[in-house]
């Protein structure tokens, strides 16, 4: 079920993009949930690569996995006065520190597993396009410094009652709810629970912003 926008929030946090006061219908309840964050060590890397737009969307999730990882780091894409170019973060050298795979669904990726991982060497440098689907999908075609990594996806239908967005595909889900399945499987249980929960919460208060209880 997609929530359903009723008003624009007002004074949104730039991090969890939830107003920075009290849910209308429950005085008691403070919307912004960053000060649940606690920052999670992980020997995996997140590069999150965001389209500008995405950077004021309030349902945007994407950001709070960069929030709540030690590893992790947020590069900007769609700029025209600052193309983004990607060469310095993809390492070819035979000492490379990790192993890049970019977290994209399409026919051409891997079903994530513990078994595709195994056959790498390095730590994960996980890249993942966050935006619309149409942001998103541009990222491997405009950067052509990505075309040769590995391509990676989860490919479980998601069978959630509700979701942030509209999802038209079976398997889609939120960025944030990917990067915690994604990281279950490549990091640990640990982080991926953890990044799990901070979406549950996103989500949870998203419903209590609208007025609806899940």
């Amino acid at each position: 079920m997609l929530i359903n926008r009723k008003r624009k929030t007002k004074n949104p946090c730039h991090i969890c993009g939830f107003s920075k006061g009290f849910a209308e219908n429950d005085s008691s309840a403070i919307l912004c949930l960053c000060h649940e964050i606690k920052k999670k060590n992980s020997q995996t890397k997140l590069l999150l690569i965001i389209h500008y737009k995405e950077l004021k969307r309030t349902t945007n999730s994407g950001k709070l996995a960069v929030a709540a990882l030690e590893n992790s780091e947020l590069l900007i894409r769609g700029l025209i006065d600052k193309p983004l170019d990607l060469t310095s973060h993809l390492d070819s050298s035979s000492e490379k520190k990790y192993e890049s795979l970019l977290f994209f669904p399409s026919s051409e990726s891997h079903e994530l597993t513990t078994d595709f991982i195994s056959q790498f060497s390095k730590p994960i440098q996980l890249i993942v396009p966050d935006g619309n689907w149409r942001q998103a999908s541009k990222v491997a075609s405009r950067h052509k410094e990505l075309a040769s990594l590995p391509k990676v996806m989860i490919a479980h239908e998601n069978k959630a009652e509700y979701h942030l967005r509209k999802e038209t595909n079976p398997c889609g889900m939120s960025t944030l709810e990917a990067i915690a399945r994604a990281f279950e499987i490549i990091d640990s249980h640990e982080v991926g629970n953890y990044l799990m929960k901070l979406y549950q919460l996103k989500l949870q208060k998203t419903l209590l912003g609208r007025g609806i209880k899940s």
